[in-house]
């Protein structure tokens, strides 16, 4: 086998030594066809490949994301309140429910001491045995027949079913809000997932130009194509109409160069509602967690009637809100990578404004 395996192996070295010559024409001629495949290859792989987006174009798509992103970041809120609220009411309906239950077991336990010593002196009445029975079912039946009977026993039955029936209707509140806690908290879960993906392409995006540029990015007030320096305290707000928008125009002018962030309240960081939120509850006016909440949350005022305190909104869906503090300004948590900070009132398409107090 090894001596047949070498004599084959022969026989093809003997065939590549003794092939036919290629002519140079033809080997040239293929080299060329190769080289130019080659370099068509490379061309179409160049024409094909995206160009670098101009400054304008990342401009626009940062702002684009930046607005989903807040979007997303007011539905979280919405659905974290939403959650919140329903994890209250669940506890408070499942105290209530135990302590309708105890007030339940120590009823069933009186009337059965009662019966008990009925018992031993003469029997015990049918009509009591309903207050004894483990199941709702035979329980709720044997009331008509307490009902009729109409003896002192058969009034304390009836009162330990509507004590049964109150516990069976927590629970079922409480049931139902437990639900309504879950899908909460699944919106908020899916709102999560939009917010930091629009966020992370917007970083994508700002990593590919130089540091200038990015600050520059971040300073644009959205379309308005007006700037203001972060954190800058250009001035003074101006008086405000009241004492409650007093407090709340300072308390937002305090706030000044602290950072974004999503779904915050303070007191190291905000979202745009998380600081008007926050500015009014210092004034004593609690507010709704949402831009598209606060702006029911008030009285309407005309773009031309704005005094210090009012909330300004901004886009189509609501999604953006500051607080004018006078001058022509707001004050506002902008966005990812930019303080909370003063801006020109007209520097993002004006959707409203309401007086909050």
């Amino acid at each position: 086998m090894a001596q047949h395996r070498k004599q084959r192996l022969g026989r093809l070295r003997h065939r590549r030594v003794h092939r036919k010559p290629v002519p140079a024409a033809l080997r040239a001629a293929a080299t060329l066809t190769l080289a130019g495949a080659a370099s068509a290859a490379a061309f179409d792989g160049a024409a094909l490949a995206d160009p670098e987006p101009t400054l304008a174009e990342v401009e626009e798509r940062v702002d684009t994301l930046h607005r989903e992103a807040e979007e997303a970041t007011e539905a979280f809120n919405a659905a974290t309140e939403a959650a919140r609220q329903a994890e209250q009411d669940m506890d408070r309906l499942r105290d209530s429910a135990a302590l309708r239950t105890e007030e339940l077991n120590t009823a069933r336990d009186a009337l059965g001491s009662q019966a008990s010593a009925e018992y031993r002196a003469a029997g015990l009445p049918a009509a009591v045995q309903l207050a004894l029975s483990a199941d709702p079912e035979v329980f709720l039946h044997r009331a008509g027949v307490a009902h009729r009977s109409g003896d002192r026993q058969a009034r304390a039955a009836l009162g330990i079913e509507e004590r049964l029936r109150a516990v069976e209707q927590l629970r079922a509140e409480a049931a139902e809000r437990a639900e309504a806690l879950a899908d909460a908290q699944d919106r908020a879960r899916r709102h999560r997932a939009v917010v930091t993906d629009r966020l992370a392409e917007a970083e994508d995006l700002l990593a590919t130009r130089t540091a200038r540029e990015r600050e520059a990015l971040l300073r644009e007030e959205g379309t308005g194509g007006t700037t203001a320096a972060s954190g800058e305290r250009a001035g003074r707000p101006a008086t405000a109409p009241n004492r409650r928008a007093s407090a709340a125009v300072a308390f937002a002018w305090g706030q000044l160069g602290k950072p974004y962030g999503w779904g915050s309240a303070g007191p190291d960081a905000y979202d745009c509602s998380g600081l008007t939120q926050a500015a009014w509850r210092a004034a004593g006016v609690s507010l709704p967690r949402t831009s598209y909440s606060q702006v029911s949350a008030g009285t309407r005022v005309a773009r031309d009637e704005l005094a210090p305190g009012d909330l300004v909104f901004y886009y189509s869906g609501i999604s953006h809100v500051g607080i004018y503090v006078g001058n022509g300004q707001i004050v506002h948590a902008s966005r990812p990578g930019t303080p909370v900070r003063l801006a020109p009132v007209d520097s993002m398409p004006f959707a409203a404004a309401t007086r909050p107090g």
